[in-house]
């Protein structure tokens, strides 16, 4: 195979990025014909296809081979210049991360805050359950992940973060109304739950592990925030997991029961970044990890 061209292979990350060679073109201040032609290029040095020309436009597995190694060249290179010349970092410094729903809500921001305040960094959140961040991270389509999963790719590294509490909460109305002798299986195969999205187990596995509920057993909400979950939750609307650290001034208050105070769920966060991140980005990292490891338990 021919030496890599870089130009080609960028070509290609930014049609995936924007979803359409027209808007691809544009961004990289090229015409429509070139940025065709340097995919056409690209696919002759590899001497395939490099992308699904569907929609959404996906790379094929090659194309995402070169999009990983791409993307972590790019990295080493933006720590590089802020190395050799400060006023680099003048320029905005794209920072690609996946991330799952809840940490998103509670903790994530405050823990980069100060790294925002000091650097031009421009964030593109991912945003996926706890158990697919990983996918997001192994594609190359982000630059580090929070995961659930303790194990990682070749070339990259697995920090543990610390354990988040999970209570399945609901209103003192809504306990009253479903619950009245108690959590029991009868008894959650008519209340209505909450998941993220149709991908997200979290709950369903809960369920099923605790109580021999099964998913679509149940009547359940799809809804893709965090926030909303417990506000479904306070106004009475359903019973769902929640974080302790999200749900604890509530159930002080009141507004909120803990269900099953035996049966809470522990899940352990991991941070996924790749072993030779370093400068800006292995700061990101340091942040994250300790700032997560302050909080949890």
């Amino acid at each position: 195979m021919k030496p890599l061209d870089y130009k080609l292979i960028h070509a290609l990350d930014t049609i995936i990025n924007q979803q359409s060679f027209e808007k691809a073109a544009v961004s990289l201040h090229i015409t429509q014909s070139a940025i065709s032609q340097r995919i056409k290029q690209l696919e002759q040095i590899v001497a395939q296809p490099v992308l699904i020309r569907n929609h959404p436009l996906k790379a094929t597995a090659i194309g995402q081979k070169l999009l990983v190694h791409f993307r972590q060249v790019r990295q080493l290179e933006y720590d590089l210049a802020g190395e050799l010349n400060h006023q680099d970092q003048e320029k905005s410094i794209p920072l690609s991360i996946a991330v799952n729903a809840d940490t998103l809500a509670i903790w994530f921001i405050p823990a980069l805050a100060p790294l925002l305040k000091e650097y031009p960094l421009v964030l593109d959140l991912q945003v996926a359950d706890e158990s697919r961040t990983q996918e997001l991270f192994k594609r190359g389509e982000v630059f580090s992940a929070i995961s659930s999963h303790n194990k990682s790719i070749s070339g990259c590294k697995v920090q543990t973060i610390g354990c988040v509490d999970y209570i399945l909460c609901a209103s003192p109305a809504f306990q009253r109304k479903y619950f009245p002798e108690g959590i029991n299986a009868k008894a959650l195969k008519i209340a209505p739950g909450v998941e993220y999205d149709q991908r997200d187990t979290m709950d369903s596995g809960y369920l099923a592990d605790n109580y021999g509920v099964q998913a679509g057993e149940y009547p359940c909400h799809t809804v893709r925030s965090s926030e909303a979950f417990v506000t479904m939750a306070i106004e009475g609307l359903a019973y769902c997991l929640i974080p302790h650290t999200q749900a604890n001034d509530y159930l002080k208050a009141g507004q909120l029961i803990d269900l099953a105070p035996d049966n809470h769920l522990k899940q352990t966060l991991y941070w996924h970044s790749w072993i030779l991140e370093k400068g800006l980005h292995k700061k990101v990292s340091e942040h994250i990890v300790k700032f997560g490891k302050n909080l949890l338990l």
